[in-house]
């Protein structure tokens, strides 16, 4: 297993996590994602562990707690030998303030998370979201507390917009707080918009990317296929799918061109899509999830070789869409600055 940076810490993680939102299945939405109970994740967490993969995300809100719980159990031993990731932000079935990145919130948040795990401190503590009430100061000097305390080791966030993030390292900077070292986003070969202003800030200011649905909500597992019905155990036909739709015409152009690769290197799409997103810049890890052994076995497989530089534009120019103002005029005048591109 490859291990990398979290951004600008010391913290390496490899570069494949395992997300654990599949435990549980308590509800509707997060059924559809798996319903994973403690045996079975004891099994798929050895399996991990095997192939080199000790980081393991979870949330507090991922089946109301029941993911962190279950996880909390199926490392019972293994303590001293994992990174627990987690996240606080969304809403618990719990008062008013049970929600959002206040500083009542996150200390109250952190200590539920970490009666769940039945741990004394938490790897990497992440915002699920960001909290438009709740002043970015308030919640930085919260979770650097949390940090002095011993209770989390390292603070990230997750779906930020580039401002949110720049305004909170910045303020992180002013006050001499603990600084977002990594951001988990949404980014795959459907979705692609993160290379538009959150990869450069990230390069520019050292901020690991922990991606989140690599595959898409398992479009680009290599279920679909153009003019076949969806599979009723897919987990969109489910409910359980994440993030706008898109044309027929371009995701099937993506999947003729993963099958085609696939036939080249002959690894499966799954294995190239992620493969792909390995060999992207601003990447520390790559959160996968899986239902059962065998889903994470063919997970697995997509590290210990890359795709060639061939292959990989091949990927980027059958991926590509035009961005949005004003991030296709400021290519058009980045072009005219730097005639040589960068992938």
């Amino acid at each position: 297993m490859e291990y990398r940076q979290l951004g600008a810490s010391g913290l390496r993680v490899p570069v494949l996590s395992f997300g654990t939102g599949t435990f549980g299945g308590s509800g509707s939405f997060f059924k559809a994602w798996g319903s994973t109970q403690v045996d079975e994740a004891s099994r798929l967490i050895n399996l991990c562990l095997d192939a080199g993969v000790n980081l393991f995300d979870t949330a507090n809100v991922y089946s109301n707690g029941m993911s962190e719980e279950i996880l909390g159990k199926a490392l019972a031993g293994l303590r001293d030998k994992v990174i627990i990731s987690t996240k606080a932000t969304f809403p618990m079935e719990g008062d008013t303030n049970d929600m959002g990145s206040s500083r009542y919130h996150l200390i109250k948040a952190c200590e539920d998370s970490l009666r769940r795990l039945n741990t004394d401190h938490i790897d990497i503590y992440h915002m699920h979201g960001f909290d438009g009430l709740t002043p970015v100061e308030e919640t930085l000097h919260a979770l650097d507390g949390l940090v002095q305390s011993g209770k989390i080791r390292y603070i990230a966030c997750s779906n930020f917009s580039g401002w949110h993030l720049m305004k909170s390292l910045a303020a992180s900077d002013k006050y001499g707080w603990t600084r977002y070292v990594g951001h988990q986003a949404h980014y795959s070969l459907l979705s692609r918009e993160f290379e538009w202003e959150l990869m450069p800030l990230g390069l520019d200011q050292k901020v690991g990317t922990l991606v989140w649905s690599p595959l898409s909500a398992g479009r680009l597992s290599g279920k679909y296929r153009r003019n076949q019905p969806m599979p009723e155990n897919a987990r969109i036909a489910q409910g359980g799918g994440e993030g706008p739709p898109v044309s027929d015409d371009f995701f099937y152009g993506i999947i003729d061109t993963l099958d085609e690769l696939a036939a080249e290197t002959g690894k499966t799409v799954t294995q190239i899509a992620l493969n792909w997103l390995l060999q992207r810049p601003t990447i520390s890890s790559i959160v996968i999830g899986a239902r059962n052994e065998e889903q994470l076995k063919q997970n697995l497989g997509a590290v210990g070789w890359n795709l060639t530089n061939e292959q990989v534009a091949k990927l980027d120019a059958g991926s590509h869409r035009d961005p949005i103002y004003p991030y296709w005029h400021q290519r058009s005048v980045s072009a005219q600055i730097n005639p040589t591109p960068t992938r």
